[in-house]
């Protein structure tokens, strides 16, 4: 069963920790609808300065609509930290328990959601002290899943990272 995966982004995401799994998704021909601050306006990554052109805004994004959640890290998760719609949408997704996959700074979405008291989560070594005052608990292994949460640190966990999603969704 092929499931519909809501990719939150904004610029300056991380290229290898949003091509990398997007890569496998479809190769398992999973739909993929990214979701952006504005819709059909184009956003690059950091690095290889990759464009993605953003489906459906936050604003009109419905969390209904996803069997799925893929946040990958670089500053476009602080970008849309500060979004009111992005914050709503990543918490819906975790207090009704569908899968969410983060990656490096992705799980700042998840503390600005408040949603981490209690879990299990890895990421970025510059956000250890966030997750911790979230009342995460902060677990230093390349994927650690606690219940429909799949977290990694960086990318080079991303093979380990992409196969867990993968195992998730089937």
């Amino acid at each position: 069963m092929m499931a519909r995966i809501a990719i939150l982004i904004a610029d300056m995401f991380e290229d290898s920790e949003y091509l990398q799994p997007v890569a496998a998704f479809r190769e398992k021909r999973h739909e993929l609808i990214h979701v952006g601050l504005q819709a059909g306006g184009k956003v690059l990554g950091q690095q290889e300065q990759t464009p993605v052109v953003i489906d459906v805004s936050t604003a009109e994004a419905d969390h209904a609509d996803f069997d799925a959640l893929f946040i990958p890290g670089g500053y476009s998760p602080d970008k849309l930290r500060t979004n009111v719609d992005a914050v709503h949408f990543v918490r819906k997704f975790m207090e009704e328990g569908k899968p969410v996959f983060v990656i490096c700074h992705g799980p700042q979405l998840l503390i600005t959601a408040c949603v981490l008291a209690g879990r299990k989560v890895t990421g970025s070594k510059s956000i250890i002290q966030d997750i911790a005052n979230a009342g995460g608990v902060y677990t230093d292994r390349e994927v650690v899943i606690d219940g429909n949460l799949i977290s990694s640190r960086n990318p080079g966990d991303l093979q380990p990272f992409s196969n867990a999603c993968l195992e998730m969704l089937s």
